[in-house]
């Protein structure tokens, strides 16, 4: 039986593998839609852009400023988001934070790497940091589907 300090250990190494292999670093030069979230308590920021094709994300960019949770969680969501609908993103949030607050399962998949931040259920100072990407990624996608809805010209 694994111990809980070999457990936080396994957690920790994944965690920061996960933090220093972030997927989609590069910023889109012709997104849909950007958004930009930040954590007051920390200062972890995440700036997402996207593009919106069939109603599902078919390019994503992303510059994290953030902890190693908020990292890993943008990693996560990076390495998942591309071929996701609007509502698989709010109900991946949805699990996400009801998975740090409130006993919530681990996220469905593309998102159940998620699962790595579970012990930071705990350190309630940093589930702002680990909600940032998917916050902005979808405030980004909603964004792109109402620019996509409005006519060019016509005031937004």
């Amino acid at each position: 039986m694994v111990s809980n300090s070999d457990l936080i250990n396994l957690y920790s190494q994944r965690i920061l593998a996960l933090a220093a292999s972030i997927p989609h670093t590069e910023r889109l030069a012709n997104a849909d839609a950007t958004s930009q979230k930040r954590s007051p308590l920390c200062g972890s920021t995440v700036t997402v852009d996207l593009c919106v094709t069939d109603g599902k994300v078919s390019a994503f960019g992303q510059d994290v400023k953030a902890c190693a949770l908020g990292q890993a969680s943008a990693s996560v969501i990076g390495s998942a988001i591309i071929g996701c609908t609007v509502e698989q993103l709010e109900f991946a949030h949805d699990q996400l934070l009801a998975m740090l607050k409130s006993e919530g399962p681990v996220p469905n998949a593309p998102f159940e790497g998620l699962e790595v931040l579970l012990p930071a259920k705990e350190y309630k100072n940093r589930h702002a940091s680990i909600m940032l990407c998917i916050k902005a990624s979808l405030e980004a996608i909603n964004d792109a589907q109402k620019n996509a809805a409005t006519p060019k010209g016509a005031a937004k």
